[in-house]
């Protein structure tokens, strides 16, 4: 989404001037060819950990082990605030938004819906549909792959998940893509209340008439001995919908465009499918996509920087990957490195809930392409168009070619 204009603000007395770096995270130099590594460029250029006055004031964590830090002190660091600045978030997402003992209450919700066994019952319907996808596109010999693909997989998978109508496909896509990505504000704030609606029509069906599906397990749980209320439902099912909708998407995105530029990875893959498991990993070290924040709740020093209660402190786990104190040579793509680390679902009690599911439909989307189209580029004098925000980086536009035989 087109970001509000904010001005920058004063540089509060508890912050020295040597830790004091202007950066915004909408517009990173050099952003349009590398998000990943104009992020990268602060390992450079600024402090370990320094404070931004731009949008509304914040620190930045770039290192990976500050990063897991944040991710997993969650008594210092909250995850009750997600954004930056604070006040952009204007509702409660669940169970993101709760700090233990309050977050297990809700995670112990959904994750039976996500665990690994379930998530293998799914495969064989992820693949038919992945196969289905790329089958429609290979004949073609091109296609904008965030429309046809990476946008499509994620929302046919969660529809049926869910028990939601395939019809509701293209509703779903256009809704998030124009509260997420889209560059009138207006309309994202229509777009907003479209979304609110629909949980609302939804959480009333499966009140009605509830299911063996993961919304139904939502209007139907109990929170300790009382019945989950409204506000509950809500911020669980709008994260089930974005968590499926955008991240992954942002996610493939970046990892095609890799692909579609290093024709000699993309060769080794076909030639060697054994390597694929660990290379999605290794793909999605090096393409981190998320940019969440944790609010400071007490003033506190950590290696020796004061913090203030009411902070705000971004952590791009991007930057975790890309940490040469952690990964040796990071920004090198080596489908045989033996240990890869990331902290691209992020961390501690906090882990995304749904990473088992996020990593199959990788790791099947690369199978079944590499399988159907095994060579292919980005379409002549095409640029992809990638997208710098406040939640997920992402690639907007991806046009690729391939030679049809």
């Amino acid at each position: 989404m087109q970001k509000t204009i904010y001005e920058p603000v004063p540089v509060p007395s508890h912050v020295p001037p040597e830790l004091v770096f202007d950066f915004d995270f909408f517009t990173p130099p050099d952003a349009a060819d590398d998000i990943q590594l104009a992020w990268k460029k602060l390992h450079e250029v600024a402090p370990d950990i320094f404070w931004t006055p731009r949008n509304g004031g914040h620190w930045v964590a770039t290192r990976g082990e500050d990063i897991r830090e944040v991710q997993t002190n969650y008594r210092r660091y909250s995850q009750r605030v997600m954004t930056i600045p604070a006040a952009a978030q204007t509702f409660r997402i669940l169970p993101a938004n709760a700090d233990p003992p309050e977050h297990e209450d809700y995670r112990k919700i959904i994750i039976p819906a996500f665990l690994p066994k379930v998530v293998d019952g799914l495969e064989a319907g992820i693949r038919e549909n992945a196969r289905e996808l790329i089958g429609e596109i290979a004949p073609r010999g091109a296609c904008e792959f965030i429309e046809d693909f990476a946008r499509q997989l994620p929302i046919i998978t969660f529809l049926k998940f869910a028990d939601l109508p395939q019809g509701d496909r293209k509703l779903l896509v256009d809704l998030a893509d124009a509260i997420m990505h889209g560059s009138d504000e207006s309309r994202a704030a229509e777009a907003q209340q479209e979304m609110t609606d629909y949980v609302a029509r939804l959480i009333e069906q499966r009140r009605r008439n509830p299911g063996g599906d993961v919304i139904s397990m939502v209007v139907t749980a109990n929170i300790g001995d009382r019945p989950i209320n409204d506000e509950e439902v809500f911020g669980l099912v709008r994260l089930i919908l974005f968590g499926g909708l955008d991240t992954l998407t942002s996610l493939v995105g970046f990892i095609w465009r890799f692909l579609a530029t290093h024709p000699e990875h993309c060769r080794d893959l076909v030639d060697h499918p054994e390597l694929r498991r660990n290379a999605f990993e290794e793909l999605i070290r090096r393409h981190g996509v998320v940019n969440t924040a944790r609010f400071i709740t007490d003033d506190c020093t950590y290696k020796g920087i004061a913090f203030n209660k009411g902070d705000m402190i971004q952590i791009p786990n991007s930057l975790h990957g890309l940490d040469e104190r952690i990964t040796p040579d990071p920004l090198t793509v080596d489908f045989r490195r033996t240990h890869v680390q990331h902290a691209a679902f992020g961390g501690g009690p906090h882990i995304c809930p749904g990473v088992w599911l996020a990593k199959r439909e990788i790791e099947v989307s690369l199978d079944v392409w590499l399988d159907l189209i095994p060579e292919f580029s980005l379409a002549p004098g095409s640029a992809p168009l990638l997208h710098a925000g406040a939640s997920n980086n992402g690639v907007l536009r991806l046009d690729l070619a391939w030679d049809v035989t």
